[in-house]
């Protein structure tokens, strides 16, 4: 009896995540890349037969189309800590002694295992499936980069169980291997672009691109290593009992690691695996010590910092003791200052150093650190030197934020709930390129052809602010590399016709801090004029729906700093619309009463696009799925939306039968 296409799509699917397991988990293929990719192609080609058939958790849709231009902000529900190091015997037992004295006559056993360089990544399983990969960030929020971790084959997009918990947090680190890294390098300098300084920042740089196809070509890895929580399965009584579940689930986890029943044992294994490290296969930066039980790990407990139970393991060799001799303030492309140490030069790793990042002053309070400190500086993998801890505490003066800005003298603000300090001119040098990028994008005032290179010839130089955009001569336009008449004439076709989008765009291309797209459509409905905005104080903008304190100051700052006034009296004098288009008649469109939720991603616009087109018709678009939602938009590598909409029976409409929709 022949089988029908569900079971051959069932069955494909099974062997192709076995096979992901024998290759990333087990490091012990069966089959070669040949054949991995005509079993790939088979499946593709029955689904394709058989679209009713696809399902989120498929092998074929971990690459979908262009993911956002910006990743959303995803708060985590438990915060992800650093670590504490150690960097000696003596170090370690002093962190022994301290388990021993909370547990008292509870014997601790410890899990030693490899300390990954890489990004440390948050994945969350709802049922089994994969529904969103969050970055650390600051330790209590990340970046969502969902569409980009789905094309990593060591990330399981379905849990190898038939009784998945109902929810499961993993936390672990996406890594690129040595060899990975110089065929990504070389690639890079063939077609003539800068390559990645070491395998961290190629990782870092690979998850984080707006475009998830050129993640899918790095090869990019996957190593968990920590306990995030469970709902409704294992609550995992020990962490190597939790790191071989993870195993049987389908994850990698590092070969490096041990179960001991002691410190001495731990001091054992960390001089036993002392010089090994260039023997693997990926970076590492030591190893991490962790009390094994969990329920010992809960009374031990944490700081605000790290939790106490967990020790990383590091090896002396690319650490030096030299003098803080000053702190200057680095601005970043998005405002934030950077204190960075100005050091008593030290040879370190083949390479003399004069200075090293101090991270942020939330860091330089916890580490005590003033100018005249002797402190210890660590080199890892080639990256810039950082500050670990003080040696000896000799400084008398004090590293404070500065209150104005080191490049434009504009005031430094410190947001709510925020670590870092930020300039708050938008108009910084040190911000302008970015800024500039980001007011002319797709999403911002979409001023085609206004790109990268254009404005890395113009910033600083012929554009000073974000306004001299629309001072811009054909002859300013024929001094840049490329461009010819047709060309020039284009482009400011494109900067005129930017005057005309309505303010909402306006809002989100000044790139407030906290205003995405949808808070710039609210606040842009609500009071219809820029000036209006301009005028609202913090308590008005705190009594609109869906804007809370954190934005209302954050807005209410921008537009009360000098910067802000001055490019908004700019675009004022070039004549931009500040106006928000009213709907003459909102309840009467062919959408009226009709709510959308999207999911995935769509090829021939995007979202905010598909959205605006939605409001223009009357109809409303949301971010999660109910009873009351009236359509689920699925796109391609569409997440756990898509099965609630079938569940709630809520109609699905592809991305054809969406624009057959609006287009009538």
């Amino acid at each position: 009896q022949s089988l029908t296409p569900t079971d051959q799509i069932t069955g494909l699917r099974e062997e192709i995540r076995m096979h992901d397991r024998r290759y990333y988990v087990d490091n012990d293929p069966i089959i070669s890349d040949e054949e991995y990719d005509k079993l790939l192609k088979k499946l593709e080609a029955l689904e394709r037969a058989n679209p009713k058939l696809i399902t989120p958790d498929s092998p074929t849709q971990r690459v979908g189309g262009t993911a956002s231009s910006d990743f959303k902000s995803v708060r985590h529900a438990l915060p992800m800590l650093s670590l504490d190091n150690s960097y000696n015997a003596d170090d370690i037992v002093s962190w022994g002694d301290r388990v021993k004295k909370v547990l008292g006559d509870k014997k601790a056993s410890f899990s030693i295992e490899a300390k990954i360089d890489g990004l440390s990544l948050s994945l969350t399983y709802e049922n089994g499936t994969l529904v969103r990969g969050a970055t650390r960030g600051d330790g209590k929020s990340g970046e969502d980069v969902t569409a980009n971790i789905r094309t990593i084959r060591a990330i399981p997009l379905k849990l190898n169980t038939k009784n998945p918990p109902k929810l499961l947090e993993i936390r672990g680190e996406v890594y690129m291997e040595k060899a990975e890294f110089e065929r990504t390098n070389a690639a890079l300098r063939k077609e003539g672009k800068p390559p990645f300084v070491n395998p961290r920042n190629c990782a870092s740089g690979s998850l984080r691109q707006k475009d998830s196809r050129i993640t899918a070509t790095r090869r990019l890895r996957f190593f968990a290593h920590s306990f995030g929580r469970v709902e409704g399965g294992d609550d995992y009584p020990t962490h190597s009992g939790f790191l071989t579940a993870c195993q049987k689930l389908g994850f990698a986890v590092t070969e490096v690691r041990k179960r001991v029943s002691s410190i001495d044992a731990v001091i054992a294994f960390y001089e036993e695996f002392r010089g090994k490290m260039e023997s693997l296969a990926y970076e590492i930066d030591g190893l991490v010590a962790k009390v094994d039980s969990r329920d010992h790990q809960a009374i031990l407990g944490q700081t605000n910092k790290s939790p106490r139970w967990a020790m990383a393991l590091k090896y002396p060799g690319k650490q030096a003791t030299t003098l803080i001799e000053d702190v200057n303030f680095s601005v970043g492309r998005t405002g934030t200052i950077t204190p960075v140490a100005v050091l008593k030069p030290v040879f370190l790793s083949g390479v003399t150093i004069s200075s090293a990042s101090l991270h942020n002053f939330e860091e330089i309070e916890r580490l005590e650190v003033k100018v005249g400190d002797s402190v210890l500086i660590e080199r890892a993998g080639e990256v810039i030197p950082k500050v670990i801890k003080v040696v000896k505490h000799s400084g008398k003066k004090k590293i404070l934020p500065p209150k104005k800005c080191p490049e434009c003298e504009s005031p430094v603000i410190k947001e709510d709930g925020m670590v870092a300090y930020r300039c708050t001119n938008p108009s910084c040098p040190a911000q302008l390129e970015r800024a500039i990028f980001h007011f002319a994008s797709r999403d911002g005032l979409d001023i085609e052809g206004f790109g990268e290179v254009v404005i890395k010839q113009l910033a600083g130089k012929r554009l000073k602010n974000i306004g001299d955009i629309y001072t811009l001569t054909k002859e300013d336009l024929l001094k840049l590399d490329l461009f010819k008449d047709k060309k020039a004439d284009k482009l400011l076709q494109q900067i005129e016709a930017s005057k005309k989008k309505p303010l909402s765009k306006l809002l989100f291309a000044l790139g407030i801090p906290q205003v995405g797209e949808k808070t710039a459509r609210d606040l842009a409905a609500h009071f219809g004029h820029l000036q209006k905005l301009v005028d609202a104080d913090k308590e008005t903008l705190e009594n609109i729906s869906e804007i809370g304190p954190i934005v209302a100051k954050s807005v209410s700052d921008y537009f009360s700093s000098h910067g802000a006034k001055n490019l908004i009296a700019s675009l004022k004098e070039a004549e931009l619309n500040f106006e928000e288009p009213r709907d003459a008649s909102p309840s009467g469109g062919a959408l009226s009463g009709k709510t959308f939720v999207f999911t995935g991603e769509l090829e021939s616009m995007t979202r905010g696009e598909a959205e605006a087109e939605i409001r223009r018709r009357g109809g409303k678009a949301t971010g999660s799925v109910s009873k009351k939602t009236s359509f689920v938009v699925v796109g391609t590598a569409p997440g756990s939306k898509a099965k609630k909409a079938l569940k709630l029976g809520v109609t699905t409409l592809d991305e054809d039968a969406f624009k057959q929709l609006i287009g009538s």
